[in-house]
């Protein structure tokens, strides 16, 4: 699979929510023509980053994704692009 990411940013998260395992929100292009914006990069409790996108609730309380990975391999590929990209380390906090 080929995907192709640029215009990462992160704003990074307070140190409280940093040691709870919000690192901060994410925005970057996809494939050059599409935007996201709102995907949270966290840290698990066994220390790896892994990201969360964003979803909406509905007037009946249910859950919607309002972008998401087609599968578990595109989920992995955006993850280790992003991780790479930032350069991020287990154990540091985002600045």
């Amino acid at each position: 699979m080929t995907l192709h990411l640029t215009d990462l940013r992160l704003i990074a998260a307070d140190s409280d929510h940093q040691r709870t395992g919000l690192m901060g929100w994410l925005s970057m292009t996809v494939g050059g023509c599409l935007r996201i914006d709102g995907v949270a990069l966290r840290r698990t409790v066994d220390g790896r980053f892994a990201l969360s996108f964003p979803q909406r609730t509905d007037a009946l309380g249910r859950r919607h994704s309002i972008i998401r990975p087609v599968h578990d391999d595109a989920r992995r590929e955006v993850e280790a692009q992003v991780i790479k990209a930032l350069g991020c380390n287990v154990g540091e906090e985002l600045r």
